[in-house]
């Protein structure tokens, strides 16, 4: 497994070791089969729409030579779909037939639903009730893709307290149960899984890239959430000294900006916290960043020095939407818009940006500012 210094680990009630015990022997059992690597690459090519092309948005940062990964043309229109398809595997490969998942902006729920209707699996999804009114068109794909869509109704009511009511039905049903996590974060093995099932954003870009400039970028940028799509970019450079990270979160959600050691939702990392461990709200216009915790390999990263994060507040996130649409045609997702916001400032020329996934989610909340 991988290591993340004082960060990750396991911190969960006893009866959910067995489970993740046997994800660990399952996960790394895969890993060395070719035959799963093999069709999920497949799957990738034939279903999902990989490799998802680099675009040269020439006319948003003039001066920049800005490539936008393009994971908002993938199927069902969020990297999501990359994680969601190799977990699904490995749950039938664990003989669970149940998924359980949570969802803040909609597009994980869309992804797991899509990857339960593709492989007959029951599917319930949990989204905290102020999310499903802000993401209502997911809501609606969920149930047309056959899943139950479970509304959360204590707290904040949004991705915090879903991810525990998904966590609270796991523990009851281990046995036929696989929970579908949707980003980096959890008790171990989840944030190496779902890094090495996003790696692949990271891997195309980096050929793509060399490809159209003959060298790599001088810098990689990502929205940072629970940071699944950020560590799946940073995955293909982080090897790369000359490359510099940088993620980028909602102002109001600044875990890795300023949260402190804690733990969440079973793993210990950098969480918007009190002084005696309490978990504070997160808030941000983008469903999807609105998380009070991160990927424990993030927190690794600031720490060691290797990748910075820096904030947007929804206001910039609004504008660079705006200026996406009007100076590219492209509609973004609230959470990379985050990201974009903060190109004009970067020193660098060359610039790498994963466009996580696409607006047509976010138009009626972007509507109503």
């Amino acid at each position: 497994m991988l290591s993340y210094g004082e960060y990750g680990g396991r911190f969960v009630p006893e009866t959910l070791i067995p489970a993740l015990d046997e994800l660990v022997a399952g996960w790394q059992a895969a890993r060395q089969d070719p035959a799963f690597q093999a069709e999920l690459d497949e799957l990738g090519r034939t279903y999902a729409g990989r490799p998802t092309p680099l675009t040269l948005a020439e006319r948003f940062a003039p001066g920049k030579r800005l490539y936008l990964k393009r994971e908002d043309l993938l199927h069902t229109g969020a990297h999501k779909l990359n994680n969601a398809l190799g977990q699904a595997l490995l749950a039938l490969r664990l003989g669970k037939h149940r998924i359980v998942a949570e969802t803040g902006a909609g597009q994980h729920g869309v992804a797991t639903a899509t990857v339960c209707a593709r492989f007959g699996l029951e599917c319930l999804v949990y989204m905290g009730s102020e999310d499903m009114r802000r993401q209502r068109p997911n809501v609606e794909r969920m149930g047309l893709l056959g899943a139950e869509v479970r509304p959360v109704e204590f707290g904040t009511r949004t991705l915090k307290e879903a991810t525990s009511e998904a966590i609270r039905d796991w523990i009851g049903s281990v046995e036929t149960t696989h929970y579908l996590i949707g980003s980096c974060v959890g008790p171990e093995p989840y944030p190496e899984i779902v890094r090495e099932l996003q790696a692949v954003i990271g891997r195309e870009a980096r050929e793509q890239l060399l490809e159209a400039e003959r060298r790599l970028p001088e810098v990689a940028v990502a929205c940072v959430g629970g940071g699944s799509n950020a560590i799946g970019l940073f995955a293909g450079f982080v090897d790369d000294a000359e490359v510099r990270l940088v993620g980028v979160e909602a102002g109001g959600a600044a875990s890795l900006g300023s949260g402190r050691p804690a733990v969440l939702h079973g793993s210990r990392s950098s969480v918007l916290a009190d002084e005696d461990g309490q978990v504070l709200d997160a808030e941000s216009i983008s469903a999807g960043l609105d998380y009070p915790g991160v990927g424990p390999e993030h927190a690794f990263l600031r720490d060691s020095g290797r990748a910075e994060y820096v904030g947007t507040s929804d206001e910039e996130a609004l504008a660079a939407f705006r200026r996406l649409a009007r100076t590219e045609g492209i509609l973004p997702a609230l959470e990379p818009a985050h990201a974009l916001a903060r190109v004009a400032e970067l020193d660098e020329e060359l610039i790498l940006l994963c466009l996580s996934g696409r607006g047509d989610k976010d138009l009626e909340e972007v509507l109503a500012r």
